[in-house]
């Protein structure tokens, strides 16, 4: 699909849509053009139902992300308006994520670094090569951090962790990462794409309206009381049992066979 700047790639393989960073010699740093692309590759990927799991990496062998693309910021966020039109469009891509009713997952080959971490925890899920790196500088840079961006972090790690990957601003690497929760699991990194690959594969060979009610009902979890809209979760449960899938499954079953979901 065109995603607006040669900067982002989209494409669909197997179920998997992927969305790749791609400046990979400034390691896959965002750039204003590549988070307006964000949302509009994640709508396409939501209108598609071939697509079952959204997996994010980075081009290159070197980073995810690195953070945000400093170099455009005289011309991107020289006045105050400016900063307004880049914010709100980082905040769109973000928004776009952290709301994406599908399976999300971030491959993370490299560096992950301030802005590219945030960019990991808006995912469900992170699989990291053993080389991987994790920090957000913030600190040694006099960055301010907005809450809502902190509050992903404490919830994925907890109030210490987060505390202490503010407070230092130092690198963690991936085992460090993997003992804070940070990251699910680590694999050699000359293994990492395949491994993604099957773990999206059996994700996408699930029931999809199952996948989706499960989604919805965890992050209602991570909401305040007053936000939680269960009346929803509710529906998206009782659209499993009333779908096509759910007969399949159980026919599956009894007859040992794999099933063959439809998401309908």
């Amino acid at each position: 699909m065109d995603t607006g700047t040669t900067k982002m790639i989209a494409r669909k393989e197997d179920g998997i849509g992927w969305m790749i960073f791609n400046q990979p010699e400034k390691l896959n740093a965002v750039s204003y053009d590549m988070w307006l692309a964000v949302p509009r590759i994640l709508a396409d990927y939501e209108a598609d139902p071939n697509v079952r799991v959204i997996v994010l990496a980075g081009a290159g062998d070197k980073a995810f992300v690195s953070g945000a693309d400093i170099s455009e910021f005289e011309q991107k966020r020289g006045t105050a308006d400016a900063i307004k039109v880049y914010n709100e469009a980082g905040d769109r891509a973000n928004a776009a994520l952290i709301n994406a009713t599908k399976p999300t997952i971030a491959m993370i080959r490299g560096y992950c670094i301030g802005g590219g971490l945030g960019i990991a925890l808006t995912t469900d899920l992170r699989i990291c090569g053993d080389t991987s790196t994790f920090a957000v500088p913030a600190a040694k840079l006099g960055l301010g951090y907005a809450y809502g961006g902190i509050k992903r972090l404490a919830d994925v790690v907890g109030p210490s962790f987060a505390k202490e990957i503010f407070f230092t601003a130092r690198q963690f690497t991936a085992e460090e990462a993997r003992v804070m929760g940070l990251v699910n699991r680590i694999v050699p990194v000359a293994e990492l794409e395949p491994y993604v690959r099957k773990y999206a594969a059996t994700i996408a060979g699930n029931a999809p309206l199952t996948v989706k009610a499960a989604k919805m009902a965890i992050n209602a979890a991570t909401k305040d009381p007053d936000k939680r809209d269960l009346a929803t979760v509710q529906a998206a449960v009782d659209a499993c049992f009333a779908s096509d899938d759910y007969k399949e499954g159980r026919t599956a079953f009894m007859e040992k066979r794999k099933p063959a979901f439809k998401g309908r």
